[in-house]
């Protein structure tokens, strides 16, 4: 089975300083849904595992969450695409629960959710705690230069082996070249 996770906010969608609190202000990145969609028609099962420390600061309730996430949903259905599942951890940074990424708790439920070694997996995300989990998950670490992405690549000590791509679409095409 093919198998790829992203993060969600800088990687499929842009981010905002003061994060994304209603459908109308979740707007995808640039060609971040036909990628999506190229993933799925090239037999990828695409998966997000996403931090929302916004629910558990209560700056966002589960309905209003479900409602942004329900417009991404459609958005990439619109492309041609589908999400077949959503991880995330609703804990603030204060939490230290072992589901926020860095910590690796999205990807084992990942791996024992789908019966996979995640040694072959992609992790995309733009953030230095996204390519941490994935590196400590065992995935591969990807960097898009989105969202965050610049300021991690900037910042250095990226895990051993990260590939860095300028986003979304352009790290599916090399995905999917190789698959």
């Amino acid at each position: 089975m093919k198998l790829v996770i992203l993060d969600h906010n800088g990687v499929i969608n842009q981010v905002s300083s003061t994060y994304i609190k209603t459908p109308d202000e979740w707007k995808p990145i640039a060609g971040s849904m036909e990628a999506i969609a190229r993933l799925t028609h090239a037999g990828y099962r695409v998966v997000i595992a996403s931090n929302q420390s916004s629910i558990g600061r209560g700056l966002l309730d589960m309905s209003t969450f479900h409602a942004i996430n329900d417009k991404m949903f459609r958005s990439v259905q619109q492309a041609g695409g589908r999400i077949d599942a959503l991880f995330f951890c609703p804990n603030a940074q204060n939490d230290k629960c072992t589901c926020r990424k860095p910590g690796i708790g999205m990807f084992l439920e990942i791996k024992q959710r789908y019966s996979t070694e995640l040694s072959h997996v992609p992790a995309i995300g733009d953030s230095l705690r996204d390519l941490e989990a994935a590196y400590q998950a065992g995935a591969i670490p990807i960097l898009v230069l989105t969202g965050k992405g610049e300021a991690t690549y900037a910042a250095g000590d990226l895990p051993p082996g990260t590939q860095v791509f300028p986003d979304l679409a352009t790290a599916v095409d090399s995905l999917v070249i190789r698959a």
